[in-house]
């Protein structure tokens, strides 16, 4: 799809969000058009039903169905299988990573923390899909660095219960500090505090 494609879909499905992960999602991409989504299996969404904004704020709504024999349920914990809270919370970072990108943002996305974290459920193998909800409370290009942060609120539900609720969740997007030449050794290759 073109970059103005890109910027006017409401929606994304599996195979679109693992080809922006690997960088082919875009066709003619604006320079500095970094970001990428983690891939599978640490793409912890599988759609997104909607995605919109109005003004600086925002709304997304995406699911992640569940897989029996996901690498998370092998190995946390052995004889309890559950999905570990972290990941919803990685979720919804790389949800308003995502937004950023698509509201035109240029650079690389990292999550940069969030407020309270209330979890009022689990995610069993034997659910069926997770809903991603989350409120973009505020998007901002910061103009003189050239970097971009989202704050959002979000919401984790599993077969129609809510499981946890991000609060203040924030994701900046920052130019230059990409690493694609891994596993060499390059100007990017040790990390550090990110100042944008």
């Amino acid at each position: 799809m073109t970059y103005e494609e890109f910027q006017k879909s409401s929606h994304f499905g599996l195979e679109e969000l693992i080809a922006f992960a690997y960088g082919t999602l875009v066709d003619d991409p604006p320079e500095g058009f970094a970001a990428r989504l983690p891939a599978p299996p640490f793409l912890m969404v599988d759609r997104i039903l909607e995605i919109r904004s109005d003004g600086r704020q925002g709304r997304i709504v995406a699911e992640q169905d569940i897989r029996l024999d996901a690498w998370y349920f092998q190995c946390h914990m052995p004889a309890d299988p559950v999905q570990p809270g972290c990941l919803g919370v990685d979720a919804i970072w790389q949800l308003l990573g995502f937004f950023c990108i698509w509201r035109g943002a240029l650079g690389s996305g990292r999550a940069l923390g969030c407020g309270e974290v209330v979890f009022s459920g689990q995610i069993r193998p034997f659910n069926r899909c997770v809903r991603y909800e989350v409120d973009v409370r505020r998007f901002t290009n910061l103009k003189e660095s050239g970097a971009s942060i989202v704050i959002g609120e979000g919401m984790v539900s599993v077969d129609g219960e809510t499981v946890a609720e991000i609060h203040g969740a924030r994701t900046g997007v920052f130019k230059g500090i990409a690493y694609p030449d891994y596993p060499r050794r390059s100007a990017n290759a040790v990390g550090g505090r990110i100042n944008g």
